[in-house]
């Protein structure tokens, strides 16, 4: 585990030195809470104080696959045990019901600034795996040109331009391409997911040259979603695939 003062080094680098312009910015275009969406007070910070203790860091145990909340002593998730994966493991940040209204509001309510401070949390709790991983890259799950073009967009390439901001990596945003714009899945059981999703991802290009990949996206429910992009990425000849999503469900 690198040094508390190492994550802070990194994160205190990613912010950069033009202060004046910073302050004009957020004097004129200030900054809403990602808890309570209100202006953020005392202005110059990322979130309300009072609201912190309301985001929920998911920690241990977890499964030791895809990082999942536990409540007993196992290893794995019920999901793990019973499914082979594409990657080898993965993390996620909060407990989803403390962060799913914040979540929402980043997808479909234009609240981009909070990806920001998320990913100075992603570096600051979870900057001991990207250590471990030391990735070439980070991949954000992409979204298919219609609901981007609707949207205006993704808010996984907004975490994952955060994080690597932070932690000094390259973002890779149009190496994995969404062909299929597929049903919305919160609603869809695992193998409704898992249908819904095959021949979802391909490669922009062939001649990819990384070996160690983290994949970024805001939800982990089922892993549907980053098994197919971590199968299209491991066909391309990345070896390690590994994700961070800023939150998942409880397993079993």
């Amino acid at each position: 585990m690198p040094a508390i003062s190492g994550i802070a080094k990194r994160i205190k680098g990613g912010i950069g030195e033009n202060k004046i312009v910073k302050t004009a910015v957020r004097l004129l275009f200030p900054l809403r809470c990602p808890v309570c969406d209100g202006i953020v007070s005392p202005s110059g910070e990322k979130i309300c104080v009072e609201c912190m203790n309301q985001l929920k860091l998911l920690t241990p145990p977890w499964c030791m696959k895809c990082g999942k909340k536990l409540m007993g002593e196992r290893e794995f998730c019920s999901d793990c045990r019973n499914r082979k994966h594409e990657f080898v493991r993965g993390r996620a940040l909060y407990e989803y019901e403390s962060v799913s209204a914040s979540i929402y509001r980043l997808k479909y309510g234009k609240r981009q600034e909070y990806a920001d401070f998320f990913g100075e949390e992603i570096v600051r709790y979870l900057g001991d795996f990207l250590e471990h991983v030391k990735p070439d890259a980070l991949i954000p799950i992409p979204l298919h040109k219609k609901r981007l073009s609707k949207r205006g967009y993704n808010q996984a390439a907004l975490l994952a331009r955060a994080v690597g901001k932070y932690f000094g990596v390259p973002v890779e945003e149009k190496l994995l391409v969404r062909v299929k714009n597929t049903a919305p899945l919160k609603l869809q059981n695992p193998s409704e997911r898992q249908n819904n999703l095959k021949k979802a991802f391909n490669m922009a290009k062939n001649d990819v040259k990384l070996n160690t990949t983290v994949i970024i996206d805001d939800i982990y429910t089922t892993g549907s979603t980053i098994d197919e992009a971590a199968r299209v990425l491991k066909a391309a000849g990345v070896k390690n695939i590994y994700f961070i999503t800023l939150a998942c469900g409880a397993g079993m």
